[in-house]
Parts: C-alpha cells; sequence; structure tokens
C-alpha cells in the first residue's frame, strides 16, 4: 500500500493507494502555516481492517515531524489514533 499526500494552500489530503484502487482518504486544512487540522478519514469498506485509516495518520504525522507541524484531529479516528498512542503526542496542537 502506498500513501499519496496532495497539498494546496489551503487544504490537502493523504490518500492510500492499493492495487490500484483507493483504499481510503483523509483530509486536513492549514490553519496557519504551521497546523493541520484532520478532519475526515474514510476507507472503503472493501479495506476495513487493514488498518488504512491508521497509515495514513501516520503518514500525516511523518509530514508534521519532518515539517515542524502540529496537528488538530477533529476527526474522531485521528483523535482515537491519538489517545492511544501517547508516542504520538509531541505533534498535537
Amino acid at each position: 500500500m502506498t500513501i499519496e499526500q496532495i497539498n494546496n494552500e489551503s487544504k490537502g489530503f493523504f490518500k492510500a493507494i492499493e492495487d490500484d484502487k483507493e483504499a481510503g482518504r483523509m483530509t486536513y486544512s492549514w490553519a496557519g502555516s504551521t497546523k493541520l487540522i484532520i478532519d475526515h478519514t474514510e476507507v472503503n469498506s472493501v479495506f476495513n481492517g487493514k488498518g488504512v485509516g491508521k497509515q495514513m495518520v501516520m503518514a500525516a504525522i511523518d509530514f508534521a515531524r519532518e515539517n515542524n507541524l502540529k496537528i488538530l484531529p477533529l476527526c474522531p479516528f485521528a483523535k482515537s489514533v491519538f489517545d492511544k498512542n501517547k508516542d504520538l503526542h509531541d505533534v498535537l496542537f
């Protein structure tokens, strides 16, 4: 599975691709130049149970760490990933 990021000035998304199919998409909005707000995570039902959502959240965390950004997880799924993993709190806003 590969995770791709599409980013523009105000919004962006991470999408998971497997076998040339979109397995999931996680959208975010920029809040200034140093904060991402994860607002929605959706996984194609065919890929349920394969960790697609978590892989997209982890890709956002890697992006945040590499670029000295903070994340505000408004999406319930993304928030649950942060709640279960205290070692990810370094990027929380």
